[in-house]
């Protein structure tokens, strides 16, 4: 039997106005990434949020095209994704491969877009087109686009500079990195989408001229992804992007943390409960790349809090929009 809420999620839920959202990340480090892009599907086809454009800051070639492949799983081929030049992590990791897999006739089992633009110049553009005050960023990678963003100047897209242009257009920029464990469990933990790019964390942190919602490394790592679900929930199509994802990173059996999945969760529902969320203050990251938040009543910056019961309820959302398969209409290319 379906738990309440799984039926409740069934139903297309709407937004006065899909939220406009770009997604911001290192896919191919992690297969949480993969995850959180076909949560933010899934909520695109219940008119929850509008995708303008994903950039990826994993320096690998593979990592744009792969977003792309997944863009164009879910019937949205037209998505821009751009990429990073010069960034971190240039290995390839576990599932990127995936983006350039031929079947028998030699056609890619997942089509994708290989000649990715550049993401900086993608952001710029995708800002410029957008009402003021209208968009929503994700960033659950490492903070190298955002950092030259808010560097660049005036360009074709917007004689604006990066700082301004932000301050025009984005609404909330809601981050997975560092961590704020009250308890104190993770405290002097360094984090991942941190340390690999610290000067960029830094100047986020220290520049970004409006509100930030951080994720810290404890809130995904209390909601373990069920491999009961990557294994019943994802036998349609044959051909599923996300479940070969997961199973090359972690294999079948492997319940792998949620991080990323959070930032697109609380963007699309800021008012379901599913976190809680402190009071304002300020990161300030260190130079080894540690995160410390002072409070502060004016503060830009707040995180994300979890009770054992928004936990359960979070984890169940994710577990019924990441199996969302394609919408009517959208998979005439699947078979």
């Amino acid at each position: 039997m379906r738990s309440f809420l799984a039926c409740i999620l069934l139903i297309p839920t709407l937004h006065a106005e899909p939220r406009k959202l770009i997604f911001d990340t290192d896919m191919g480090n992690d297969v949480d990434d993969v995850q959180a892009l076909a949560l933010i599907h899934a909520l695109q086809s219940r008119g929850v949020v509008e995708l303008l454009a994903v950039t990826t800051s994993k320096d690998h070639p593979l990592s744009a095209p792969f977003a792309s492949a997944i863009n164009t799983f879910y019937g949205r081929p037209n998505i821009p994704v751009g990429a990073v030049r010069g960034g971190a992590t240039p290995d390839e990791g576990k599932y990127l491969g995936l983006a350039s897999r031929k079947d028998g006739a030699g056609e890619p089992v997942f089509p994708n877009n290989t000649t990715p633009p550049d993401a900086v110049a993608l952001l710029r553009q995708t800002l410029a087109a957008q009402p003021d005050g209208s968009v929503h960023i994700a960033q659950v990678g490492f903070s190298t686009n955002l950092a030259r963003l808010l560097e660049s100047g005036a360009d074709a897209s917007s004689t604006l500079t990066g700082i301004d242009l932000v301050r025009r257009k984005v609404r909330q920029l809601v981050v997975m990195a560092g961590a704020f464990d009250s308890s104190g469990k993770f405290k002097d933990h360094l984090e991942f989408n941190v340390v690999k790019d610290i000067r960029s964390a830094k100047t986020l942190a220290g520049n970004w001229p409006g509100p930030i919602v951080w994720s810290g490394f404890e809130i995904g790592m209390g909601m373990r992804f069920p491999s009961a679900s990557v294994r019943e929930d994802y036998r349609t199509p044959t051909r599923h992007i996300v479940r070969d994802a997961y199973v090359a990173y972690c294999g079948e059996h492997g319940e792998n943390p949620t991080w990323d999945l959070t930032c697109p969760l609380y963007i699309a529902f800021p008012d379901r409960g599913y976190f809680g969320l402190s009071g304002p203050g300020k990161v300030e990251i260190s130079d080894e790349g540690k995160t410390t938040f002072t409070a502060a009543p004016n503060g830009p910056h707040r995180y994300l809090t979890h009770s054992p019961l928004q936990a359960a309820r979070t984890l169940e959302a994710f577990v019924q929009l990441c199996a969302t398969p394609p919408a009517a209409g959208e998979r005439d290319h699947l078979k």
